[in-house]
Parts: structure tokens; sequence; C-alpha cells
């Protein structure tokens, strides 16, 4: 009976303890979590989720997101882009759906990665599961960018600007 008395009080005492470990609130993350939606001019529904690194005195390329390996082009959570519709980017097609967004940086252009496993922590990166890439020039940010920011213009454009980059490609 003891020993019956005993298992109980220890499952008990677990659950309590998973209770309170479950309310306790979250601590806030150094990338903060961002959600940029859009209705481009043709209808289709754009989203893009990510958490926004920021620079911190280092520099892109060589620092942070080094030139010439894949990066998943945020923080914390992989980064996502979703279509409702069917889209051409840069001219090429990518069926509407929920994608990893990754990038290969470069000093002068930057390939934009969209790739079908969406659900990873961003760390992992398999060029098998690769959707669709393009590459795109890489411009200036108008002013220092210190977070990650990403833009949805509904005429087609979506961008981000980061340090004194500025990344952009063509959705339609």
């Amino acid at each position: 009976m003891k020993n019956l008395f005993r298992k109980f009080a220890f499952v008990g005492l677990m659950m309590a303890a998973i209770t309170a470990s479950a309310q306790q609130p979250k601590k806030p993350r150094p990338s903060p979590p961002d959600t940029v939606r859009a209705t481009l001019n043709n209808g289709t529904a754009v989203q893009v989720a990510y958490s926004q690194p920021s620079v911190k005195g280092r520099t892109i390329g060589t620092d942070i997101a080094p030139y010439g390996k894949w990066w998943r082009t945020g923080a914390n959570e992989i980064t996502t882009v979703e279509f409702s519709k069917d889209v051409k980017v840069e001219g090429k097609a990518l069926p509407a759906g929920k994608y990893a967004l990754y990038t290969i940086p470069g000093e002068k252009e930057w390939t934009i990665i969209f790739n079908k496993d969406n659900k990873n922590w961003g760390t992992k990166y398999e060029e098998a599961d690769d959707v669709l890439r393009v590459t795109v020039k890489t411009g200036k940010s108008a002013a220092f960018v210190e977070q990650l920011k990403f833009m949805v213009d509904p005429a087609g454009k979506i961008s981000f600007a980061w340090g004194d980059k500025l990344v952009a490609f063509k959705v339609k």
C-alpha cells in the first residue's frame, strides 16, 4: 500500500512540475519574429515569416551570412515564404505553396532558394529538396538596417534589407 501511495505521489509531483514549467512565460529571443503579408496586384496572397537577426557590428559576407555558403535567411526557425497561387519568380515557375527560404550570399549576386522542407529549424539544408533557385543582383540599402527586414510590394517585388545590403526578386 505504501508503495502504491509513493507511486501516486511521484506521478502527482511530476504532473505538477510539468504544468508549472508549461506556464512559464517564454523568454524574449534576441532575434524577434516578424511576418509580412501582402496581396499582389494579380491577387496572389504572399506571406513571409522570419526572425530578425541583428548585424551587431559584424560584417555580412564574412562574420555572418558568409559569401558562397547557404544561409537560412533569418534566425531561429526557418524563414518561410508562402504563395496562394502559382507564381513566376524571376520568370521561373513556382507552384503555390509554402517554402523554406534559403539564400547563398555573394558580393554582387545572391542566389534565392525555395526549398520544400519548411518544417526544420533552418540549420539543416538539403539541396535535393530545392524546388527553385534564382540568382539576383545585390543592391545597396538606402540606409543601414540593423535588423533583417523583409518587404513585399503589391507590384510583385519581394525584398529584404540587412546592414547595407538590399536583395530583391520579382514575383508575377
